[in-house]
């Protein structure tokens, strides 16, 4: 693996992400990396497509930027003035583009690597660091902390997904509580139990002090 074009994508990353307050930041973008790299190690697959994939997953997501065809287009200049080759720069790209839930009707991924980003990037939504993200995006969306006359939706559409209101509380069903069932390499499926369990506890505790049941 090149540590240059690793170190590069890094810093060019971390400029990218400075001002994001919506959980789609920096430290984000460390974390899912770090745990992509980890998973990689034990499922296989080139590590630097996975590393690469997963620096640069939120650069072209409408989560973070105005524009997803500028997006695509920056990220694709990024890879072409790295080197990477066409054939890899397509594999990343391809990775970028299908890994988001977009409330999960999107087709499986098909790729070895796709799958461990996509795993890496779901288990940062479950667990501690999911629950402080999901109240973090949900106030820098302006969205209510939680709202009981919200119906959790089951199917969504990615418009439906997008623009019409929920809630934070709301978004754990309609996609955190999802995602352990989702995840796709059998080391994916063993971080997610854990973390998953821990969201289960917190929504128990969260509806206790409420005053109401789900």
């Amino acid at each position: 693996m090149n540590n240059k074009i690793i170190s590069d994508t890094e810093a060019w990353v971390m400029v990218q992400l400075k001002h994001e307050s919506s959980g789609h930041d920096w430290e984000h973008i460390r974390r899912v990396t770090r745990q992509a790299q980890e998973i990689a190690a034990i499922e296989g697959g080139s590590m630097l497509i996975v590393t690469l994939a997963s620096l640069l997953h939120d650069l072209i997501d409408d989560k973070v930027v105005a524009d997803e065809i500028e997006g695509i287009q920056q990220v694709t200049n990024w890879l072409q003035k790295m080197d990477i080759d066409e054939s890899d720069r397509q594999h990343i790209l391809t990775i970028i583009k299908t890994i988001s839930f977009k409330g999960g009707g999107q087709k499986p991924v098909e790729s070895l690597e796709a799958q461990i980003v996509q795993d890496a990037d779901r288990l940062d939504a479950l667990g501690a660091i999911g629950v402080a993200r999901t109240f973090m995006y949900a106030g820098n969306k302006g969205h209510q902390m939680y709202n009981p006359e919200f119906a959790h939706r089951d199917t969504m559409t990615v418009d439906e997904y997008r623009k019409i209101p929920s809630s934070a509380v709301g978004h754990f069903y309609e996609k955190l509580l999802r995602l352990k069932d989702l995840m796709n390499t059998k080391e994916g499926k063993k971080r997610a139990e854990k973390r998953h369990h821990f969201l289960e506890e917190f929504l128990q505790q969260f509806f206790h002090e409420w005053g109401e049941r789900p």
